[in-house]
């Protein structure tokens, strides 16, 4: 066999092997076939149904009760009602719904945390998101993160899609990242209140300092002198540097200038005396967020 013969084979075989994993990974469309809730408003959107389901299953700590959830088919038909109102109207299809940035904002946050608690039920029982599998999976998360596809106003979306490309690219809001709930044990917790308009900025001001005031978030060992943080700070290290960039910040470190801004008491003290500190990332746990 000659040289360029060989290459064209190895050409053949890798093209071969990117269509099957790209075919046997093809989007799964998952349809909401059902009515929006009753006395759904024709020229707003409401959250009204979906924030009455969280009060019932989420608990004082931030946890979900799929279990119960899903031994519920009224609960779950309500989840999907609300749903049915994701997938029909989305400030891009239906603008008039939605009077300014911060519903929008709130639109995209809360519909894309309904759809994770969708997907658990789904797939009930479930140890960790990370259960749902692509056929052939070379990312951890890619079966549930982005082979299933929702419908939010009429286009279908990865999870993945609507955090980097809706959220992330649009409204360039680190706080996002301490309200979007992945139902896992180091994401965000779950929050069973779903402000809108002007009362979204005093849920992501909270949701801020509640997840970097959590030692499991952000811890300060000045035995080693070492920053603990989220991983999610490692993950979304751009969003949170190009805020204090944005607002005159300069520092050594600019995550920690973040970690900074929303630290309070002990955590507050500790943040100033960090200069030349080393910061590391704790490992994510994946781990269902439900009860125990």
């Amino acid at each position: 066999m000659t040289k360029t013969s060989f290459a064209i084979l190895v050409i053949l075989i890798l093209a071969t092997l990117a269509m099957t994993f790209f075919w046997a990974n093809r989007p799964r469309r998952v349809i909401i076939d059902v009515a929006v809730p009753k006395n759904f408003p024709l020229e707003s959107f409401s959250h009204e149904s979906f924030e009455e389901l969280l009060q019932i299953y989420v608990t004082a700590d931030g946890r979900v009760d799929y279990e119960r959830w899903y031994q519920d088919p009224a609960s779950v038909q309500q989840l999907n009602s609300y749903l049915s109102a994701v997938s029909q109207f989305s400030p891009d299809n239906a603008p008039h719904r939605f009077r300014g940035r911060n519903d929008e904002l709130a639109y995209w946050i809360y519909g894309y945390n309904a759809y994770v608690i969708r997907s658990v039920l789904d797939h009930w029982p479930l140890d960790s998101v990370t259960d749902v599998k692509a056929p052939l999976e070379a990312i951890k998360g890619l079966g549930f993160f982005h082979q299933l596809r929702f419908s939010f106003g009429g286009e279908f979306k990865s999870l993945l899609s609507v955090e980097n490309k809706q959220i992330r690219k649009r409204y360039k809001d680190p706080r996002i990242h301490f309200v979007l709930n992945c139902a896992s044990e180091s994401c965000p917790i779950a929050r069973p209140g779903l402000p809108v308009g002007d009362d979204l900025e005093q849920l992501l001001a909270q949701a801020s300092r509640e997840f970097i005031n959590d030692r499991q978030n952000v811890e300060v060992d000045h035995t080693d002198n070492v920053v603990y943080l989220s991983k999610i700070f490692k993950w979304y290290k751009d969003d949170f540097v190009s805020d204090i960039r944005l607002h005159g910040g300069s520092t050594e470190n600019e995550l920690i200038a973040y970690v900074a801004r929303y630290a309070v008491d002990d955590l507050a003290d500790d943040i100033l005396k960090t200069q030349g500190y080393e910061v590391r990332f704790r490992d994510y746990n994946w781990d269902l967020n439900s009860i125990h």
